[in-house]
């Protein structure tokens, strides 16, 4: 069930509520968004930005007992909820700054919001991004920016793109639009939540969010908290990036010694200033959700609903369906509770990697090292003596065979059920073979993977 999506709001403000962006980043504490703001950037964004599905997801509903809606922001225009702070930052640049035209730096799903932010409204911008960026996200970026958008590609990571950028705003005037440390960003990402009230014709008892930057979570848990201060408020992060965790917890953004960079989307190693003061003064609940258990979702969604998300679009899904032992969101039975999808942009290169973390993740897929004595039978041994009827080895790759008499080779195996590991050790124990585990944490099994 799709609920309607042409509803709207009574009562919208006029274009000109101040969005504050003129508070400095050393001020961030002083900085606010309010329900006004969010209004405001909502009657910018009508006709420009797509009011996304609110769908019901019959198999997490069942699952959790209670009525679980998916926020389609997949279906934006640009396939991600980032159009919305994007364009409602460039519109509203006065006449000498549209002039000079603008800035980012991004290799993602923000670099494309403003791209198609610069062809709606004819503002020139240039993009920086990393010569590392694939060929298909920069196609992605040329083709909604068209002639009014002109990509530059410099060093190998982000911060040497941003660092560019930066330059360029230096030297050229033009108006940096960041990712999310930009007030007026943040409010057009909050248009998400109106939107979700508005199409659900009553407010829900739990939102869940996913959080990168901090921009998408600011914005909506700004609108419902000050309209709606009874809603359960819910963040999610990757185990592998919870830098909003880290600078509530600190109170302060800190940067983070190290992230996984596997959820690209939501990566990121310290939140914006002002998402941190906005988010430190509302009560959210955050929790972090695995990698393997985001991409355990990611087929789920896509082999159930039919849903192609991003690693970052599915960690709200993630901490709803999450299993015993692992953060999950409280659901009370018979509640309502949305989950933002919060984008689709995925390589369908990364499935591979994407099947490959789930079934570690579920305990399907595990390593070994085996020493085989250069001999006739001894994988025939191998076979008999350890694999169990419902086993399959997955991969098999000799490391070092230079020893006359033995030859160590790194073996994959995958179990048809994670429940018949103990019993697989246990026959690898009793085998005439010398079989080393490796272990999940090490650096060698995260190489592997």
């Amino acid at each position: 069930m799709t609920v309607g999506t042409g509803a709207t709001m009574e009562g919208v403000p006029e274009l000109e509520v101040p969005t504050h962006d003129d508070v400095p980043a050393g001020d961030a504490p002083l900085a606010r968004v309010t329900a006004a703001d969010i209004d405001a950037a909502a009657a910018r964004l009508a006709g420009v930005v797509v009011t996304t599905p609110l769908e019901l997801s019959e198999r997490l509903s069942a699952l959790t007992g209670a009525k679980v809606y998916l926020k389609r922001e997949d279906q934006q225009v640009v396939r991600s909820f980032k159009l919305r702070g994007a364009y409602n930052a460039i519109s509203q640049l006065s006449e000498t700054e549209a002039a000079a035209g603008v800035v980012c730096a991004s290799a993602g799903n923000h670099a494309q919001g403003v791209a198609f932010a610069c062809r709606t409204l004819g503002i020139h911008g240039r993009i920086y991004l990393p010569r590392t960026t694939p060929r298909q996200k920069r196609d992605r970026i040329r083709f909604h920016g068209a002639e009014f958008v002109e990509l530059v590609l410099v060093g190998e990571t982000y911060d040497d793109a941003a660092a560019a950028a930066a330059a360029d705003v230096e030297r050229t005037g033009a108006t940096m639009i960041a990712p999310f440390n930009n007030l007026r960003v943040i409010a057009g990402g909050g248009t998400v939540a109106r939107e979700i009230v508005n199409q659900l014709g009553h407010v829900p008892d739990a939102v869940v969010m996913p959080v990168g930057g901090g921009g998408l979570i600011a914005g909506m848990a700004s609108f419902l908290h000050e309209r709606f201060p009874h809603v359960a408020l819910y963040g999610v992060e990757p185990a592998g990036a919870p830098s909003m965790q880290a600078a509530l917890n600190a109170g302060a953004p800190v940067k983070l010694g190290h992230i996984d960079p596997f959820v690209d989307g939501a990566s990121v190693a310290r939140v914006g200033d002002f998402n941190h003061a906005l988010m430190s003064r509302i009560p959210v609940q955050m929790l972090t959700v695995s990698e393997g258990r985001i991409c355990t979702d990611m087929l789920a969604l896509y082999q159930n609903e039919g849903i192609i998300a991003e690693p970052a679009g599915a960690m709200t899904v993630a901490a709803v369906s999450s299993a015993l032992g692992e953060e999950s969101v409280p659901i009370a039975p018979g509640s309502t509770v949305v989950c933002v999808i919060s984008g689709g942009n995925n390589d369908v290169s990364r499935y591979g990697e994407i099947l490959e973390r789930s079934l570690v993740h579920q305990g399907l897929k595990h390593y070994f090292l085996v020493n085989f004595p250069q001999e006739p039978g001894a994988l025939r041994r191998f076979l008999d003596e350890v694999l169990g009827p419902d086993d399959d080895i997955s991969l098999f790759e000799y490391v070092k065979r230079n020893n006359r008499e033995t030859g160590p080779a790194l073996v994959g195996i995958e179990l048809g059920s994670a429940d018949t590991l103990p019993d697989l050790l246990a026959r690898m124990d009793q085998a005439s073979l010398e079989i080393e585990q490796i272990d999940p944490h090490s650096p060698t099994f995260r190489f592997l993977t």
